[in-house]
């Protein structure tokens, strides 16, 4: 529980043509030989991560990818794998080579940066090569309409200037991180109903409850945790209500059954589909389970990779869930981890978990592709208290979701 889900941190990524020196900057910001540094253009083929605490900011992830300018069949690849990180980029560092100049690369992706409203700064690297001017500087600043440092990572001069840029613009709201935070109140207990099945990790608790239980914690509230079929002794045991009562949403019913209606109940999936998506939006996706035909294709998507066990969720019990609520030959496929299809509006729905795993920026990616391609998008735990009729009960701390169930105008 001591580190920070990558999820949770900055994303911040160098973007550049290829041998402008992406690779050394990484290597240099961090202290680190992270990646293979080479003057043969092209060395760097997969992204490379590097998390890390960049002091003040904080936990970050820090990702250096494929030139953009790279050739060849396996080039185009290396580009499309550059290209995907943007989805979750917080912040981007282009790196321009002081010998080349500015070129249409760099304003390229600025344009495509400013399009998706990703902040940027700039760097100009290898000024031990070529001199660089401070009105080549402003002037370069002034065409991206970007901040710029000059550099040379082979002498170290101008390093601090760019970690000073970084944690001018890396930040972000902390609200953005809020789970439960602005549901409670100080001294509020929280009781979170946390299964343990063989899908646990052997040990520990999943990242959703982990990070609950912090943001708990955060609010100065109290976390209570239990099992479901220990949650009726629980009640019995606290001083006080509940302000809230959290389960994983495959102990619905039970928990649902022994936690009393005037106590506000909801599942972790649901929260983080609040937090890292729209929950609002997954709401009125819901509503094309009620229209899918024989033939429809689903699309399930989780944010990480694991073992499937016999009976997994993603695999086995959604499928069966909304074939038996829709009565309908329905087709399924599957999608995880940072991968996500480009052509999506070939299927009529698409299921995606809490995404815990996910940073914001890339959740918000795939709803808004969603969106864009016509193809309706939920989430885990929506489908599930919908599939066991408790849909209402499960949203009743979110006042614009359940307005959002009455304009659909669904039925539990």
């Amino acid at each position: 529980m001591n580190n920070t889900p990558i999820g949770n941190r900055i994303h911040i990524s160098i973007f550049g043509k290829r041998n402008t020196g992406k690779s050394t900057l990484i290597n240099t910001l961090t202290n680190q030989e992270i990646a293979v540094v080479s003057d043969v253009a092209g060395t760097t083929t997969d992204p490379v991560y590097k998390t890390m605490e960049l002091l003040p900011i904080g936990p970050v992830v820090i990702t250096d990818t494929a030139g953009l300018d790279d050739e060849g069949a396996l080039g185009t690849l290396r580009m499309k794998k550059t290209y995907e990180i943007l989805r979750r980029t917080d912040l981007a560092v282009i790196v321009i080579s002081a010998p080349d100049g500015l070129t249409e690369f760099e304003t390229d992706i600025v344009r495509e940066l400013k399009d998706r409203n990703i902040k940027a700064i700039g760097v100009i690297n290898k000024c031990d090569l070529a001199d660089v001017s401070s009105e080549t500087v402003k002037n370069y600043s002034l065409k991206l309409g970007i901040p710029l440092a000059k550099i040379s990572c082979k002498t170290k001069e101008g390093i601090e200037d760019v970690k000073k840029l970084i944690v001018k613009n890396a930040s972000y709201d902390d609200s953005e991180l809020s789970i439960v935070s602005d549901l409670i109140n100080p001294g509020d207990i929280v009781v979170l109903v946390t299964p343990i099945d063989k899908a646990a990790p052997k040990g520990r608790l999943i990242l959703p409850q982990q990070q609950t239980i912090r943001d708990i914690i955060d609010s100065d509230a109290i976390a209570v945790v239990t099992k479901e079929y220990e949650l009726k002794e629980t009640f019995l045991n606290l001083s006080k209500k509940p302000a809230l009562v959290v389960t994983d949403s495959q102990a619905f019913l039970k928990v649902t059954a022994d936690t009393p209606p005037d106590i506000p109940m909801t599942s972790f999936s649901i929260l983080f589909a609040r937090q890292k998506g729209d929950l609002v939006r997954m709401v009125r996706g819901l509503k094309k389970i009620e229209s899918l035909k024989d033939g429809a294709r689903v699309l399930i998507v989780e944010g990480c990779t694991h073992h499937r066990q016999s009976d997994d969720i993603g695999k086995v019990k959604i499928p069966r869930w909304i074939r038996q609520i829709t009565g309908r030959d329905i087709s399924f496929e599957w999608a995880s981890g940072t991968f996500f299809p480009e052509r999506i509006k070939d299927y009529d729905m698409i299921v995606h978990c809490g995404a815990c795993m996910l940073n914001k920026r890339e959740m918000q990616y795939r709803i808004r592709e969603a969106e864009m391609q016509g193809v309706a998008i939920t989430n885990y735990g929506l489908l599930i208290a919908y599939v066991l009729g408790i849909l209402r009960r499960a949203l009743g701390p979110f006042p614009a979701a359940l307005l959002a169930l009455d304009e659909a105008g669904m039925d539990e």
